[in-house]
């Protein structure tokens, strides 16, 4: 094989080729967690999926990393490289949604709300995230939390088939019937085995929703917190949302001299009947005062960007996590030692509930291996300021570090860091074997090592 250049690039591709030399590199450059400052030898803006086959044979080629953006949201900055290829995603953002099999298949650029504006037209939806701009196909290679989990299972599991290009340039899809061992390691595995240009998604009735954000004060927070728990368990899996820990934002519904205080919240989302949900969140308001809220009917898209303008493009962020089997209260106590020091108002503590639909499916259905967990914990350290960055990640990493005796060995692929590598096997259990095997198969040179990397 001849020389492969950035002129044989162009010539390949329908959508931009952009490299330093070019108008618009810097734009192009940029990923979410502005934390990453790299500069690619080049990006391809992908429009088709014939775009992607050539990223993946220039990079494979002339031996370069290969960083795929879909939703750019990686916080290890795995969407960009330096010196290598960015098969850039965000021009395939197509949704199609067939309401007479509720289905939909969505680009491998599309972001949840992308997907949500089209599936809310005909009454349906399946597990998205909690930040709409969150891509669709990152979140669901890694698993897919949100609040429909409890109800609709992970997004992974409402994956019905997806397209990739594999790291030798074919371009398979994958579903149940075909390639049945890497459509396994896709739900879950995340993005070491191809670049999944499109998803095939199962549907369900959601419309409307009852919930919102509820504060209680931190020194509640025991109780909250231990409430929560005992509730859910026994709760309808309509019943979704999560406890949280956030300083308070400035907003209409916050007394204003209450803005900047941290708080323990809950976000509610009830996606059953509309006429229970207000009877069903209130069930949260025993466990303390309410201090503040912003709770009511509203449509599932509303509630699934509502903490959009919480985290914009060019945060600095730094991230860890762990599955949660039993929230004990020695692990409560653990979170309240650290939750009040937040370091911003867009940092935050999430602790998602993974149970109802999500242990109905067996630990090595998918790649997806903690279906025993009953929580997801992710410590979100965001601020704007640079010159936060040593305060903000220690803060994160003392967290974690009280949290972690409480917690499992693993955690949840789409919520770690870069410096998270050395816990891969331990993010996958029982599954990691398997996953190894599949990655030799489909991508024995690792070409797609910038991810939570399964070496082959």
């Amino acid at each position: 094989m001849g020389e492969y250049t950035i002129e044989n690039l162009r010539e390949r591709t329908r959508g931009p080729v952009i490299t330093d030399a070019d108008e618009g590199y810097d734009e192009a450059r940029k990923v979410y967690n502005a934390m990453h400052d790299r500069h690619p030898r080049v990006v391809v803006q992908c429009e088709n999926t014939g775009d992607v086959m050539a990223a993946v044979g220039f990079a494979a080629a002339n031996n370069l990393d290969l960083a795929v953006r879909g939703g750019s949201h990686s916080v290890p900055g795995f969407g960009t490289c330096d010196d290598g290829v960015v098969a850039d995603l965000s021009p395939l953002r197509n949704v199609r949604v067939d309401p007479i099999t509720r289905t939909a298949r969505a680009g491998g650029g599309a972001t949840w709300g992308d997907f949500n504006a089209a599936t809310h037209a005909f009454g349906l939806a399946t597990t998205g995230g909690i930040i709409s701009t969150t891509g669709v196909g990152g979140l669901t290679l890694g698993g897919g939390i949100g609040y429909l989990a409890r109800g609709l299972g992970l997004s992974c599991d409402n994956l019905i088939s997806a397209d990739l290009v594999t790291a030798d340039g074919r371009f398979l899809t994958v579903s149940e019937k075909d390639h049945e061992d890497l459509f396994w390691a896709l739900r879950g595995g995340g993005g070491n085995f191809g670049v999944v240009t499109s998803l095939e998604f199962r549907l369900a009735p959601v419309d409307t929703v009852y919930g919102g954000p509820m504060l209680f004060e931190m020194a509640d927070g025991a109780a909250v917190l231990a409430g929560f728990r005992d509730l859910i368990k026994d709760a309808p899996e309509q019943l979704g949302g999560f406890p949280a820990f956030q300083l308070a934002p400035p907003l209409p519904f916050i007394p204003e001299d209450r803005h900047g205080d941290p708080f323990t919240l809950i976000v509610a989302c009830w996606a059953g009947d509309p006429e229970q949900g207000e009877d069903e969140v209130n069930k949260f308001r025993q466990f303390a005062p309410v201090v503040a809220e912003s709770v009511g009917q509203m449509p599932y898209p509303a509630l699934n960007s509502a903490f959009d303008g919480l985290v914009p493009p060019g945060l600095q962020h730094y991230w860890k996590a762990n599955f949660v089997t039993e929230l004990t209260d020695d692990a409560i106590q653990a979170h309240l030692q650290h939750a009040p020091g937040l370091p911003a108002v867009n940092s935050t503590v999430h602790i998602y509930p993974i149970d109802g639909a999500c242990h109905r499916v067996a630990a090595d259905a998918t790649a997806f291996a903690y279906r025993e967990a009953n929580f997801a914990t992710v410590i979100a350290g965001m601020w704007p300021d640079p010159a936060q960055n040593d305060e903000g990640t220690k803060w994160v990493r003392d967290y974690y570090d009280a949290v972690a005796p409480h917690s499992e060995a693993g955690g949840y692929v789409n919520f770690m860091a870069g410096d998270d590598q050395g816990r891969v096997a331990d993010n996958y259990k029982g599954n990691y074997e398997r996953l190894v095997d599949v990655k030799r198969k489909y991508d024995p040179d690792n070409l797609f090592h910038l991810n939570q990397n399964i070496a082959p």
